[in-house]
């Protein structure tokens, strides 16, 4: 068992090789208790092999690795007590049953020693209107929730989140941003792996960037490459057309065009490097 101090995830020099061609190359980061992390990186880069090792599903090469307390490589450590400790929501639907939803999800609390009721985690979900549907007949949000749900039953002190938003439409996605953000409220610690670069501004506490198996920065959304020290583009139009500079002073700059135009500065706007430039400038330099 873990105590407060100790973080949920600690990964020191993972290498996973196939065949002598390295998937992951000497990756090291941990993910406290109670945060967001997310694991950004292109497809290809390791971000599913690391997680497939975290979780137990697969034998790494060489290095540490402790997920609540324990070595998932070894059984005698991370036996059914460890599994019900934790939450899995896979890349793709799992196949699941030909029950109802509601008789799906009172099926697999029977798996866990100390299950959430059933009922309660439907209506946290919004699935209380569809307990009576089959998984067949839900919408790609509702089916995502469905997921979710099996995966929170056993009140998991991690919860793993592959992809979890793919196909969405922008309503559904915002809509299970908020039931991450609860399940965080609650306590969870969250791994999530995501292509959506405004998903991980949104969620997580801090990212880790992986490319070509290796992590090359760590830090909060905010303060990824620097993004909180890097100049500012401030924009405007005018009868002259578009005008754009780059600064490290934008108030100053600002200060100076209100002046120069009376008042209202026409088609202004501020804006500093997105999340998505540091990210592909990262994957781009590691490529």
């Amino acid at each position: 068992m873990t105590t407060p101090a100790e973080p949920a995830v600690l990964v020191r020099g993972l290498r996973k090789q196939y065949h002598g061609i390295s998937a992951v190359d000497d990756i090291d980061f941990d993910i406290r208790r109670g945060e967001i992390f997310a694991l950004l990186g292109p497809n290809g880069a390791g971000k599913t092999t690391t997680v497939e090792i975290l979780e137990g599903y697969r034998d790494r090469t060489a290095g540490e690795v402790t997920v609540l307390g324990a070595d998932p490589a070894c059984r005698g450590q991370a036996g059914r007590r460890w599994r019900a400790r934790i939450g899995i929501v896979l890349q793709s639907p799992a196949s699941l049953p030909p029950l109802t939803v509601a008789e799906t999800v009172r099926h697999f609390a029977r798996y866990y020693p100390r299950p959430r009721d059933p009922d309660q985690v439907l209506a946290s979900l919004g699935l209380a209107e569809k307990a009576g549907a089959r998984p067949g007949q839900l919408s790609g949000g509702q089916r995502r929730r469905l997921d979710v749900a099996l995966a929170i039953l056993g009140q998991p002190e991690l919860l793993f989140l592959d992809e979890p938003t793919t196909g969405f439409d922008p309503e559904a996605r915002r809509q299970f941003w908020e039931l991450i953000r609860g399940l965080s409220g609650d306590g969870a610690t969250i791994l999530l792996t995501t292509h959506y670069l405004e998903e991980a501004e949104a969620l997580a506490d801090r990212v880790a960037v992986i490319a070509d198996g290796a992590i090359v920065a760590t830090g909060s959304p905010g303060s990824l490459g620097g993004r909180q020290h890097a100049p500012v583009t401030v924009s405007w139009r005018d009868a002259d057309g578009p005008h754009s500079l780059d600064t490290l002073s934008p108030t100053s700059v600002i200060a100076d065009l209100a002046g120069r135009y009376g008042g209202e500065v026409p088609g202004l706007t501020v804006s500093r490097p997105t999340l998505e430039d540091v990210y592909l400038n990262m994957i781009g330099a590691a490529q």
